[in-house]
């Protein structure tokens, strides 16, 4: 089991992605933005090895407009050397990476345009993995898109959709339940028509389900991932302060305990989609050791 957080770390000060406007797009500032963003990541890489952080989410613009018309840079060529370098030390630390391409992919859209863009940004992502040299369990995930008024024909477009996309996505892509719309119930038919894998979210299930318990929930989709390596899930929990769907600020390590002891022996990988990200990772990685020490009180702070 190892456990992540997404994109940027708190503590070194920086994102793995920059503010880049598509008005001011040149290939020099191409070039300065995305090597400060290659910077960050491989600070952020080597702080994560140095405290046993083996997950982490890079965020889906380390190329600003990789997949926009505007792009006119080789960019594979450009900076496929250091993303290979960035692989060679994910795979030496045997670390994990994954992305969330943003909320504009829908595959299912009845829109052709729509499809078509959303398909260029994961041809883009899975390109990223790919200049890595990272295998298929290195995963890109996504929600399963919009109802449009009619769930089945929006489930069967997908399904189709899937069917058409270029290898490399299929081997990378996975699909997570969302608290509106698509439930795990929902996605597990995906996954029997297609066999693509299904990405947990914990959080969104306690928002939206069909009545399952995590556990049976845990149980229905951890056998999705056979052959495609350790099942990956996403973890939050509710911000008291906040209205319904808003994640905590920090770990709230009674939530997660009640969490763990449902989760049992299974083994997952678990991102943390917490506010103060490392943080919270460190504070759960304490609590952890203090089981295994034989001291079930939390180690907070």
């Amino acid at each position: 089991m190892m456990i992540g957080y997404p994109c940027s770390n708190l503590t070194v000060g920086c994102s793995a992605s920059r503010t880049f406007r598509l008005a001011s797009f040149s290939p020099e500032r191409l070039s300065e933005t995305v090597n400060a963003s290659l910077d960050c990541l491989e600070t952020i890489l080597q702080w994560n090895a140095d405290h046993g952080i083996g997950f982490f989410r890079i965020s889906s613009d380390t190329v600003p407009f990789a997949s926009h018309p505007v792009m006119t840079v080789d960019w594979r060529a450009e900076f496929g050397s250091r993303l290979a370098e960035i692989g060679s030390f994910v795979r030496r630390h045997g670390m994990r990476l994954n992305c969330h391409p943003g909320q504009y992919i829908l595959l299912n859209a009845p829109n052709e345009e729509i499809v078509a863009r959303s398909i260029a940004e994961l041809d883009y992502t899975a390109a990223l993995f790919d200049l890595m040299g990272l295998d298929h369990t290195h995963k890109m995930q996504i929600h399963t898109g919009g109802v449009y008024g009619d769930k089945p024909a929006a489930i069967a477009r997908f399904i189709e959709r899937y069917h058409q996309l270029p290898e490399p996505i299929r081997r990378r892509l996975v699909i997570e339940n969302d608290e509106r719309q698509f439930s795990l119930a929902d996605n597990l038919a995906i996954h029997e028509a297609t066999g693509i894998p299904l990405l947990f979210d914990v959080f969104h299930h306690s928002l939206h389900h069909n009545g399952e318990s995590i556990g049976e929930a845990l149980d229905r989709f951890m056998p999705t991932w056979d052959g495609h390596g350790l099942p990956s899930m996403d973890y939050s929990s509710q911000n008291p302060d906040k209205q319904a769907g808003a994640h905590t600020v920090s770990v709230r390590l009674d939530d997660f305990g009640s969490f763990f002891e449902q989760l049992g022996d299974r083994d997952v990988d678990i991102m943390l989609e917490i506010k103060d990200k490392e943080a919270s990772v460190l504070a759960v990685q304490r609590w952890l050791a203090s089981r295994t020490a034989g001291n079930p009180a939390a180690v907070a702070g």
